[in-house]
This record gives structure tokens, C-alpha cells and sequence, in this order.
């Protein structure tokens, strides 16, 4: 069956992505280790996201109002996001052309969670407001973590190559959104050769594709020949197949920056 044919595939890409990461562990620098996690999950990401998603590291996210993220390992954004570029080719991406983020952790503990969680939730609520309308359309929105959105709120989730007991990680994930609102949870946690943690319906089984006030933290363990990569990239799929974003309006970006002064005037 087709299913199966993709989870035998999978399963070979999660043992090719532990063989590459066992290398990477043989790295002296940590930087150059962290980074070579980091691409591995890029390019896994890379290969199963929809064609107008893109996953992109080294860049830094800002917002109309001067905010700026914290430093992200990989960010999703939309194919269509101005080339905004510096030096070592460093890019600096508008909020609004985000659709997700990926935090990446070596060994994930209680302070490495704690540490990502904070990011998502930081960078959830950066402002999205420099769209263009489109006229004569019917506005469109997302409903996303109990709340109606005019835009398409920012996905975050975390990928581990290994942690503690999964177990241990949920009971330090609940911990940490108990006292929060849904918008700022993260809506997955990937551990690689483990299993995820992912929100659902307290009352049954169904899975949610993201976070609400109620919802119940479920574990789910990995099946030993597919590893975590065959639901992650359906995970992938159902958040980002109907990403979406209106036009970019640059202008508020602008400021109070001179853009020129008028020395001439024609009337036709």
C-alpha cells in the first residue's frame, strides 16, 4: 500500500538523519555541531513542506513596531518574501511573512523546553498588521488556538534528536502552560527516535492541529521502523498546506525614513 511504502521511506531517512547526527557529535566546535543539527532538520523539512513554504535559518524576524525576535533555528516563511538580505547572507524577515518556527535541541531537558517554549511564545505575538488589503475579495481567516485570526498565526514546535523520558518532558510542558493561554503553547514536540506530544481532545482520541483552553497533552510513541518522521511530515502538511497571507505593505516599515523630496511638479 502507498502508506506503507512512504513509511518505509521515512524510516530509512530517520536512520540516514541519526547516522548524520551521530557524526556531527564528533564536531569539537559547538556552534559548528549546532548548526549541523540545525541543517538536517531543514533539509528534512524542506523536502516535506508545501511547494510555497520555505524553511530558512540564519535570518532575524521583525515587526512594525521595532520588535525583533529572539533567535530562532529555523523559521517558515512564505516563498514570496522580499530577498531582505546582509552581510554573510543574514536575512531579515517581516512577521508577517512567517508561518511557522522550528526550535531544535540536541538533548531536550526541563531548562531546553522551558528556553523554547518561551521563543514560540514571544514570537506568536509579534504583530501582523502590514498586509494590503485585496478588494473586492472576501476577507479570509484562520481559526487557530481558540481564537478567529486575520492572518495565519505563527506554528511553533520543537525537534529533539534526544531527551528525557517523553513522559517527563509532557508532565514539564503542562507545567509550563497551565499558568498560559493556548497562544502561546507550542503545538508540537518532536523527539526524534521517542515519539511526540501533541494536544488533543481530553475526551476522546482526535488529535487537534493546534492548542485550545481544555485540551488534554497527548503522548504518542513512535513506532520503531518509521521513527517520529512519517507523522511529522503529516503534522507538516495538515498545519502549512493552507498557509496563506495577503499582500505585504512595506510602507509601515519605512517609518519616519525620508523617502525623498518633491523638487518638481507637472500638470497635465
Amino acid at each position: 500500500m502507498a502508506q506503507d511504502k512512504l513509511g518505509k521511506i521515512l524510516g530509512s531517512v530517520a536512520k540516514r538523519m541519526r547516522a548524520d547526527f551521530e557524526q556531527s557529535q564528533n564536531f569539537h566546535h559547538n556552534g559548528e555541531a549546532g548548526t549541523s543539527r540545525e541543517v538536517l532538520i531543514q533539509q528534512f523539512l524542506s523536502g516535506y513542506l508545501p511547494a510555497h513554504v520555505e524553511a530558512v535559518h540564519n535570518v532575524e524576524v521583525i515587526a512594525t513596531n521595532g520588535e525583533v525576535s529572539p533567535q530562532s533555528d529555523i523559521v517558515l516563511i512564505d516563498r514570496g518574501t522580499p530577498p531582505f538580505t546582509s552581510l554573510n547572507g543574514f536575512r531579515i524577515i517581516p512577521n508577517e511573512c512567517v508561518y511557522g518556527m522550528v526550535e531544535v535541541k540536541t538533548k531536550l531537558d526541563g531548562a531546553q523546553l522551558t528556553d523554547a517554549c518561551n521563543k514560540i511564545s514571544r514570537m506568536r505575538r509579534m504583530p501582523k498588521t502590514a498586509y494590503r488589503p485585496i478588494p473586492g475579495t472576501i476577507p479570509r481567516s484562520t481559526k487557530a488556538y481558540g481564537k478567529t485570526h486575520a492572518f495565519f498565526p505563527t506554528s511553533g514546535m520543537v525537534v529533539a534528536f534526544d531527551s528525557l523520558k517523553l513522559e517527563t518532558i509532557g508532565k514539564h510542558l503542562v507545567d509550563w502552560c497551565r499558568t498560559r493561554h493556548p497562544m502561546e503553547w507550542p503545538d508540537s514536540i518532536w523527539v526524534v527516535g521517542k515519539g511526540h506530544l501533541q494536544w488533543g481532545d481530553a475526551r476522546g482520541h482526535s488529535l487537534f492541529r493546534s492548542p485550545v483552553a481544555g485540551a488534554a497533552l497527548f503522548q504518542i510513541d513512535a513506532d520503531p521502523d518509521q521513527d517520529i518522521l512519517l507523522p511529522l511530515a503529516l503534522h507538516l502538511n495538515i498545519h502549512f498546506s493552507d498557509a496563506w497571507m495577503n499582500p505585504l505593505d512595506l510602507l509601515p516599515y519605512s517609518g519616519a525614513t525620508p523617502l525623498g523630496n518633491i523638487a518638481g511638479r507637472w500638470k497635465i
